[in-house]
């Protein structure tokens, strides 16, 4: 198999989506890599991803490649755990304190911001509509931003997620409590826990 082979069994392994880095993973050289892109008419999505002009191409994925210090969050996290049905118009994703997300916003992605010690809890991955993992806050880390940003979420989302939470047999009740403490939501959501158990 020549490099060429072997590139495209990288791309068509991940939906279209060809990086850099899996490429010279694979001991094949960025040389033939940019001849391949050239040759196949790929496109540049951003430093080092390149998609396949033909393939439905996945924009969770890109944008987690893009901005692997990111998180998928928010509302964008309540339609990859099915806690809404409206599928976001645009990404929303958190990142450290001190990162710059310029280019992100520039690009109509939400971008929250948390404390370092905060940004890790409640790290999980999901599989985006297209089948690829992306990185994305659970559950129970996802109630609790939403309730800590109601001020700039629709009520009827942020009320609707909570009655699909509710519902949900693999829903963690005590890891939510113990998450609404360390985000300081505790009193909001036992309000609207009362009403809704």
């Amino acid at each position: 198999m020549d490099s060429k082979d072997r590139i495209s069994v990288i791309a068509s392994k991940h939906h279209g989506v060809l990086k850099t880095a899996d490429v010279v993973e694979a001991g094949i050289s960025k040389k033939a890599l940019a001849d391949y892109v050239k040759e196949r008419g790929f496109e540049r999505a951003a430093h080092g991803i390149y998609c396949d002009p033909d393939a439905w191409i996945d924009d969770m994925l890109v944008l987690q490649l893009r901005c692997p210090k990111t998180v998928f969050s928010h509302d964008t996290a309540l339609f990859l755990h099915d806690l809404t049905d409206r599928e976001p118009l645009s990404y929303t994703v958190t990142a450290k304190t001190g990162y710059n997300p310029s280019h992100l916003t520039e690009a109509g992605v939400k971008v929250y911001t948390v404390k370092k010690d905060l940004f890790e809890i409640g790290m999980t991955d999901s599989i985006t509509p297209f089948g690829n993992r992306i990185n994305v806050y659970n559950m129970e880390r996802t109630i609790c931003d939403v309730i800590r940003s109601r001020s700039t979420m629709e009520a009827q989302v942020l009320q609707d997620a909570l009655k699909q939470y509710a519902k949900r047999k693999d829903k963690n009740l005590h890891q939510l409590m113990e998450y609404a403490d360390l985000f300081h939501v505790d009193r909001i959501l036992r309000q609207y826990m009362e009403v809704l158990l």
